[in-house]
């Protein structure tokens, strides 16, 4: 089977559902509710030319992480989006002005599926909206750590060993990718826990991965990018871009 990028549907998820479908949003997986809106400030839909929604997150006053598959043009920049159908009264929107992904990225092949995304101006911060941690080098998403994948919707999991990717997916690398796959004693509302393509992998408080592929039947193992591999690159990068005028 060929692993498939994870993209949007237009789906609205409602407390204490059940959802069940295909690459999109999160199967099994509960739209946050008011007590859970504080938990994902940093979140963010990104919409480009109206046609099409990936998620990201804030990770600095003007500058978004997300999957470096997730560029398109005329896009823009939604932060504190939780619902898709109705503007809210905490939403922040902006155009973007760089989009810088990975050199390194390979569509092909998924690696280095990361990218920046300046914003043309900085983010207000809020109690609504804010930046989310980045780990240190050595805090590290490790299997059976209990991490939430967020989009909309969102859904507890636990980090599997690295073997259950490689078994499915040849280019699997195991020091840039992080692996999903559920318990034997999950249900099958939680088999496709994978949520909108470049949404945040949330462990401890802290953006361990960025949601990136998995099989097209949204059957597990899904795969998720390792920020904590690129932290260098991140800092540099945005340091470097905080100096330049605009296009």
């Amino acid at each position: 089977l060929r692993p498939r990028l994870l993209g949007l549907r237009d789906l609205l998820l409602h407390s204490g559902q059940t959802a069940i479908f295909l690459s999109g949003k999160i199967i099994g997986a509960m739209r946050p509710s008011l007590t859970l809106i504080p938990t994902w400030r940093f979140l963010s839909t990104m919409v480009q030319r109206k046609v099409s929604s990936v998620g990201g997150l804030l990770v600095h006053e003007d500058f978004m992480l997300t999957a470096a598959h997730c560029w398109g043009s005329s896009i823009n920049v939604t932060l504190r989006d939780h619902n898709i159908y109705q503007q809210e009264r905490t939403q922040q929107v902006f155009p973007v002005r760089r989009a810088i992904p990975h050199p390194g990225y390979d569509h092909n092949k998924w690696v280095n599926a990361i990218m920046l995304l300046q914003l043309r101006r900085k983010a207000y911060l809020t109690a609504a909206v804010s930046p989310i941690r980045l780990p240190w080098r050595r805090e590290l998403a490790k299997p059976g750590m209990v991490c939430s994948v967020a989009g909309w919707g969102h859904l507890d999991l636990e980090v599997q060993r690295d073997e259950e990717c490689i078994s499915h997916y040849k280019d699997y690398n195991t020091t840039t990718q992080i692996c999903r796959e559920p318990k034997k004693e999950e249900g099958s509302s939680s088999l496709c826990p994978q949520g909108a393509s470049g949404g945040p992998l949330v462990c401890n408080g802290m953006a361990q991965g960025i949601i990136s592929f998995g099989e097209e039947n949204g059957t597990p193992p899904n795969v998720y990018t390792r920020v904590s591999s690129f932290l260098y690159w991140i800092q540099k990068t945005m340091s470097y871009y905080k100096l330049q005028g605009p296009d």
